[in-house]
């Protein structure tokens, strides 16, 4: 039973990083880290344009990663959303001070799905990786 949930759960890992891949990207330097916007089609122009500020400004990033130490990301759920009537939704989970990139992902999903209302499975919308 063990294995069928193990094999289970990277199946769905591995769906979710393919389908990951498939989502454009930006890409930005900031106080030397590394900043991954993912621009899933679900995002309104509001939460695009919040996701950008973070990772193009100091003091944006450090409301949503107030521990720069080790690896972040941010998760959502596509139908959810991130921002609804100009305020965080709960299932939108920020994480920080992880150990690797995978880590921080696959916690940030978990605490999403842990609080999401919608049936669409979370994503990654935001990555940060530390600088070198």
């Amino acid at each position: 039973m063990k294995m069928m949930m193990g094999a289970a759960a990277l199946m769905l890992a591995v769906g979710m990083a393919q389908a990951q891949d498939a989502v454009p990207t930006e890409v930005s330097t900031l106080d030397g880290a590394t900043v991954t916007v993912h621009l899933h089609p679900f995002l309104s122009e509001q939460e695009v344009g919040l996701l950008r500020l973070v990772a193009t400004n100091p003091d944006a990033l450090a409301v949503f990663v107030p521990n720069r130490d080790g690896f972040a990301a941010m998760a959502v759920s596509p139908d959810d959303g991130f921002i609804r009537d100009g305020v965080p939704v709960a299932s939108a989970v920020a994480l920080s001070a992880l150990p690797d990139a995978a880590t921080a992902a696959a916690d940030a999903i978990a605490g999403c799905e842990a609080k999401r209302s919608g049936t669409a499975p979370c994503v990654v919308v935001l990555d940060i990786s530390p600088a070198g």
